[in-house]
């Protein structure tokens, strides 16, 4: 957001085809009269202050635009709905302008706004004697001290005679909402969501940096900027910062971790240094390199941690293979008990005494298996963020084979240092050098291999690996619910228990008549045994 001292100037600038070389078009909420007074009115109540510097006569917004919207909208609608938009939201007049820069890779609205909004009713205040006012626009007491020697009226000095109108307001205050340091966030966040939800590309949508999580925001360079080199060091510095915080997220620091250390060693450093020796940019690239070594070693810890715990896990794993034993051994045959022949005999014994009861009972099983037959609910369908597991699995495990690399190649570092420190007599005159410069060079490598692991995530289409751990997490917890759903569901009704169940089913359809049949021929040879007897 800018200052503008001079509206007008700036209105005629923005909107002239003679000084822009790709205006596409110009929308202003009211008429050009209106600026002309609106300057008027801040001019005279700024020199009633008596502050120092330059009069604020209105305010400005450049809104970078996505460069598929020329293609989609016409230049008069859509510069309509951001101006628009903004009024209704903020009750101000505003006039906007929408452009491209020279090559054309830069499609943006200029847009200024009032701070103050226009009276329904003009407020005068009427004189009730004659007031004088000085060469500096001030109310004097006495006519005297607006008069010469000869008793006439000085130049630029005026006199107010009685019933007229001396001041004239057309305006409200300013709004000091507009002096709030969280009105060009909210701003940002409400353009933002517009854009977004005009954008037709997914790729294309905009997101607000959020300077309260854990990365550092890097500064734009403008044309002919003085301070170019400082602000192109503090972001070299930045990128650092961000970085090794992707690296911490992939070497399993907590979030929690990583906002501490920023917060101990930036902020508060940062307001430290503010308060003691002054806005001094130049020592912010300390600060931050401070606070990158304190979470590199943090993340060694971690690290080390991890691959000694991964060390003791995998040796009880080879103790356990080793003295379990076989399942084959520890298998028993375990004798089935089951008390259904015994009703099975008894039910047969009723049928042979009737056999066309066995035809009903035989109709009843058939009817009550249909009966009790459940209807097979829908096979689960895999979401859209279980679906995408897969292939966030795979940038997973790039991600860590890299962060490996990088631990190996900042150990085989740490053992040069050791080696350099431990050097004594004549060795340290003579080695010294060459184990530094192996040093450097391999301090080089790691700063590569850590761009890269952050270059790994962009590669893919995401900001930074705190975005991707979100999404990824979100998809492993839908893909494990996902998975135990359908594990339930082919338990249940999958074909291998339709299968069975069809089986059990046939199988007591067509067991009893056999059954019956020996039963028959049994009862048969006891009658032949009793009439002999």
């Amino acid at each position: 957001m800018s200052k503008l001292p001079n509206v007008r100037g700036r209105i005629t600038y923005i909107s002239s085809h003679a000084k822009q070389e790709n205006l596409y078009a110009v929308y202003e909420t009211t008429d050009c009269h209106y600026w002309t007074e609106l300057a008027k009115c801040n001019q005279q109540e700024f020199e009633k202050s008596n502050t120092e510097g330059k009069c604020i006569e209105a305010r400005e917004f450049i809104i970078a635009l996505p460069e598929s919207f020329p293609n989609l909208y016409e230049p008069d609608k859509l510069l309509q709905l951001f101006t628009d938009r903004f009024k209704e939201k903020y009750g101000v007049e505003c006039v906007s302008a929408l452009h491209h820069n020279k090559r054309k890779t830069n499609y943006h609205i200029h847009l200024i706004f009032s701070e103050r909004e226009l009276l329904p009713e003009p407020i005068e205040k009427t004189a009730t004697r004659n007031m004088f006012y000085n060469e500096q626009g001030k109310h004097v007491r006495t006519k005297k001290e607006i008069f010469d020697e000869n008793g006439n009226v000085r130049k630029g000095c005026k006199i107010v005679k009685k019933g007229e109108v001396y001041e004239r307001n057309l305006f409200t205050a300013k709004d000091k909402l507009f002096k709030q340091e969280n009105f060009v966030n909210e701003v940002k966040h409400f353009y933002t969501d517009l854009i977004n939800l005009l954008v037709k590309d997914d790729k294309e949508k905009l997101h607000v940096f959020d300077n309260s999580r854990l990365y550092l925001a890097t500064k734009k360079i403008g044309k002919n900027n003085p301070k170019a080199e400082q602000i192109q060091t503090d972001n070299e510095m930045r990128m650092r910062w961000n970085c090794e915080v992707d690296r911490a997220i992939v070497s399993g620091v907590s979030e929690t971790e990583i906002q501490q250390i920023k917060k101990k060693y930036i902020t508060d450093r940062i307001r430290e240094s503010v308060d003691i020796f002054g806005s001094q940019p130049e020592r912010l690239g300390s600060i931050i390199m401070t606070a990158v070594t304190a979470l590199a070693l943090l993340i060694s810890k971690v690290l080390d941690k991890a691959r000694k715990l991964s060390a003791k896990f995998f040796e009880k794993e080879v103790v356990q293979t080793v003295t379990e034993p076989s399942e084959e051994r520890t298998l028993e045959k375990i004798p089935q008990t089951d008390k259904k022949p015994k009703q099975e005999h008894n039910l047969l014994k009723e049928l042979i005494a009737n056999p066309s009861a066995q035809k009903q009972e035989l109709q009843s099983q058939t009817q009550v298996t249909e009966q009790e037959t459940p209807q097979i609910p829908p096979k689960p369908v895999v979401s859209t963020e279980a679906a995408a597991y897969p292939k966030l699995l795979k940038i997973y495990k790039e991600l860590n084979r890299q962060n490996g690399i990088i631990f190996d190649a900042e150990r085989e570092r740490n053992e040069l240092e050791l080696e350099r420190d431990s050097l004594k007599g004549f060795a340290k005159l003579t080695k010294k050098g060459e184990l530094q410069s192996r040093i450097d060079r391999k301090n080089e490598e790691i700063d590569l291999l850590k761009v890269g692991l952050s270059g790994i995530i962009k590669r893919y289409g995401y900001q930074n690996v705190q975005e991707f751990y979100q999404i990824y997490r979100k998809s492993y917890n839908a893909y494990i619910a996902c998975k135990e759903q359908v594990t339930k569901w082919e338990k249940t009704y999958g074909d291998d228990n339709q299968k069975k169940s069809k089986e059990s089913v046939l199988e007591r359809l067509r067991n009893p008549p056999k059954k019956t049949a020996d039963y028959q021929q049994q009862g048969i040879l006891k009658g032949k045994d009793r009439g002999a007897r």
